[in-house]
């Protein structure tokens, strides 16, 4: 019996929306089990890395230069940024996609930067618009640096990093700053009608893993992150649009269903199919607030149980 594992967000994007009958009687019956919140434990309950960290550069980079390169180095990101200061202090507003950013600003900034980064003895590179990298000697230690969503709209004075490395990136940082203020290309963004991009937020340090081993034999997500990870994985990963319905699922897969947005079709296009399929399947609701859902064939005979009216806690 396949597992056929959906990695989902968390329970509160469906709040409102009343469950279909047949899912809220589903969730019901399911076994629920308590796990610990957050994207990233979420995905190491179904990936496990040699050794036992998340770089998540290097799993990047594997997707945007290829596995070779990715094994080259070290790696950091440094996405483009969008600091506003305020009256408590600055705080981080946007970084990456949000930014909309284009070819052309690319090719405008990366120049301006590169020698701050070239005197420390390290190469910046975008081979993605939003995804931008410094190769870093593999030996390097790094500071540890908070990922974007943990600190987005927070004081990013309050997630500077500590440490006996931390100063130098301090200085680098506050040197990145200073260019990007000074640069005529945020003027042209600003007629566009596009915030600036005045800063560069570092995170995800490290080197590819040795190897990564799941229960999955195919992964469907638009997550970069994952598509590295394959590289040096015992799994494939495909586009989520080439996944086409749950019945041809023969083999255990996980379904990345993290980043939809419209609750509606959430529910429609994805949790009633699934729920449909655990009649043959084992299927997990992982949400990443921390609570799963297995969902199989012999509960039906739970008939005592009441329906879940919502996915929320």
């Amino acid at each position: 019996m396949p597992l056929l594992t959906l990695l989902l967000p968390a329970g509160e994007r469906l709040a409102g929306i009343a469950l279909p009958a047949s899912l809220a009687k589903a969730l019901g019956r399911a076994d629920e089990v308590g796990a610990e919140p957050g994207e990233q434990a979420q995905l190491s309950r179904h990936f496990r890395l040699l050794p036992d960290r998340w770089p998540h550069a290097a799993l990047t980079r594997a997707t945007d230069a290829g596995l070779d390169d990715a094994r080259s180095a070290g790696w950091l990101r440094a996405d483009p940024a969008y600091i506003r200061p305020d009256i408590n202090g600055a705080r981080l507003l946007a970084t990456g996609a949000p930014l909309s950013m284009s070819v052309q600003d690319v090719e405008a900034l990366l120049p301006a930067l590169r020698p701050l980064f070239g005197d420390a003895g390290f190469l910046l590179d975008a081979p993605h618009p939003t995804r931008w990298y410094l190769r870093l000697p593999r030996e390097t230690q790094l500071p540890d640096f908070p990922a974007p969503d943990q600190v987005l709209g927070e004081d990013v004075f309050d997630h500077m990093p500590d440490g006996p490395q931390a100063r130098r990136w301090r200085t680098l940082l506050s040197e990145t700053q200073v260019t990007l203020h000074n640069h005529p290309r945020n003027e042209a963004r600003a007629r566009a009608g596009l915030v600036p991009v005045n800063s560069l937020w570092f995170w995800g340090g490290g080197v590819l893993p040795d190897s990564a081993t799941s229960k999955a034999m195919t992964v469907f997500s638009d997550d970069p992150v994952l598509h590295g990870l394959a590289g040096v994985g015992t799994f494939n990963a495909m586009p989520l649009t080439d996944f086409t319905d749950f019945e041809s699922l023969t083999h255990n897969a996980v379904i990345d269903l993290r980043a939809l947005r419209d609750p509606k079709a959430l529910l429609e296009r994805w949790l009633l199919p699934a729920q449909a399929a655990a009649a043959h399947a084992h299927v997990a609701f992982d949400l990443v607030d921390g609570r799963v859902f297995h969902l199989q064939p012999n509960q039906r005979w739970r008939f005592w149980r009441k329906p879940r009216t919502a996915l929320t806690a």
